[in-house]
């Protein structure tokens, strides 16, 4: 019985061996250190920049989104060196998957890889409603209206959307069929496309510090009351909070950095292009360290000029920008910041959807998921399956689930992904630990719903693993070869294959 449990415990923390010297890559070398800045930027610069602004000055922040960025980019940036530092030495598809892997054991890799998958497939999910939303807006919320009259999902507790997304399903769908056809091709549309969301965003900044007022940064009581007739305790409270600049307080602030960590989520798609980047030692650490710059410097001067153009309480929770512009009298400005938010999000579609596949098959070439899943296609050397399933997997909850619910569980994930990273980089030993403290507390401040779905999520990922993973692992299979390995090496040549001219020379 000892023996058992014993052999069961090593097994939970048996370590993959990596020979990346001697290992050839089934994927194509193609991407060069532009293409994983324009990956990293292009992913993160999407529903965070044009959506989640609005929603988390209006609701939790106030004007003091500008701190909530700054605390989420810290926590990220923490992340991303230990993401780094792991990108140079570990030159492998599977980010903080392999990491974890090679340094702390099997059953936290599985954790971390099974949360990326959930990061991953939510990102694109949250992406493809907010590119739907976004263009709703355009047409004056003619699609919104129409499904909400024909196909409303009336659920008690908020469980599924109000009205499932067609248009998120079919453009997720087609985007799945791109990064399907090959990686060259969808590295060429996202910098097209990175590009032009960098100029626009360029735009709304000068823009708001040009039509902003500092006096929205610092609204009083009166105003509020003057500015919309509410004058009931309660209304007051939720609506407008005590005024100024942290109106919510020091909790809204923590509250709102939460759910902002969300729009930093990206650059690690960047640590899944290592068998497909040209110098993966250079362009993986320069690439998530220049896209993280890049993005918080875009994130704070966008949410300063949106609650300086436009009082925080009256902000559109579902397109701030372009409400935004017409608030100031730039009616005209709104149409170019939706073009600009469509392409950035597209973008970022993208840039949720690449990696996802690519775990998946890292972690099914490994045997803890399902080994069909590793199948890749020879002439455009990507996981077509992977990116198949994951594909359909990400549309069907884009088409069933609510922005804001997709969006906490997604935080929740990546944060604990984060944290067992940082318990593997071999770094100095007070980066680590800040950045698991950094990433728990911002657990700690997600709703107790967000907790239920994600312990939902990891019993479904633990009967997958105890009931095929730890069967199938390659390491354990490995790991058996190994321990007879040195037995082997006592026999004649014969035994082990040796030379012919060695086999010749035995006879009977």
């Amino acid at each position: 019985m000892v023996d058992k449990m014993a052999s069961f415990g090593h097994a939970l923390l048996r370590r993959r061996v990596l020979d990346c010297s001697g290992e050839e890559t089934r994927f194509a070398r193609c991407l060069s250190t532009l293409d994983l800045v324009a990956l990293g930027v292009g992913s993160t610069l999407g529903a965070g920049v044009y959506v989640l602004a609005g929603e988390v000055a209006r609701e939790k922040a106030g004007p003091a989104i500008i701190l909530c960025f700054l605390v989420a980019a810290l926590s990220s940036m923490l992340a991303g060196l230990c993401y780094a530092e792991f990108g140079a030495r570990v030159p492998k598809t599977g980010s903080a998957y392999l990491y974890s892997y090679v340094t702390v054991g099997e059953i936290w890799a599985f954790i971390t890889g099974w949360n990326l998958i959930l990061s991953y497939v939510i990102g694109t999910a949250s992406v493809g409603r907010a590119w739907s939303s976004t263009f709703d807006n355009l047409v004056e919320q003619k699609i919104s209206t129409f499904f909400r009259a024909s196909m409303a999902m009336k659920v008690p507790g908020k469980v599924l959307a109000e009205y499932p997304d067609l248009f998120a399903l079919i453009l997720i769908l087609l985007l799945t069929g791109l990064l399907a056809f090959g990686v060259s091709e969808s590295a060429l549309v996202n910098k097209i496309f990175t590009g032009i969301n960098l100029i626009v965003l360029g735009f709304v900044i000068i823009s708001g510090f040009v039509k902003g007022n500092t006096a929205n940064w610092n609204l009083t009581y009166e105003d509020f009351v003057n500015d919309t007739n509410i004058t009931e305790p309660e209304l007051v409270e939720s609506t407008f909070g005590s005024g100024g600049f942290a109106p919510f307080g020091f909790g809204g602030i923590l509250s709102g950095a939460a759910t902002c960590f969300y729009a930093f989520v990206g650059f690690d798609c960047i640590a899944t292009t290592s068998e497909e980047a040209k110098n993966p030692m250079r362009s993986i650490p320069v690439g998530i360290v220049a896209s993280l710059l890049i993005c918080f410097f875009a994130y704070f001067g966008v949410s300063a000029a949106l609650t300086l153009m436009m009082p925080y309480y009256k902000l559109n929770t579902q397109s701030p920008l372009p409400e935004a512009f017409s608030y100031v009298g730039w009616a005209p400005a709104r149409y170019i910041v939706a073009v600009g938010s469509l392409c950035a999000l597209s973008t970022s579609l993208l840039g949720s959807m690449f990696p996802m596949p690519r775990v998946i098959y890292a972690m099914a070439e490994d045997g803890l998921l399902f080994r069909s899943l590793s199948r890749m296609n020879k002439r455009t050397k990507t996981p077509l399956l992977a990116t198949v399933v994951s594909g359909i997997v990400a549309a069907l909850m884009a088409f069933l689930f609510d922005l804001a619910a997709l969006v906490d569980l997604m935080s929740i994930g990546t944060l604990l992904a984060y944290s067992l990273v940082a318990v593997c980089v071999p770094l100095l030993p007070w980066l680590p630990l800040f950045s698991i403290f950094v990433n728990i507390y911002l657990m700690m401040q997600l709703d107790v719903a967000t907790w239920c779905r994600f312990t939902v999520w990891m019993g479904v990922g633990f009967a997958i693993y105890f009931g095929y993973g730890i069967r199938n692992s390659t390491e354990g299979m490995n790991s058996s070869l190994r321990k007879y390995e040195p037995a082997l090496q006592n026999k004649s040549p014969i035994y082990i294959g040796g030379e012919e001219s060695e086999v010749e020379g035995i006879s009977p």
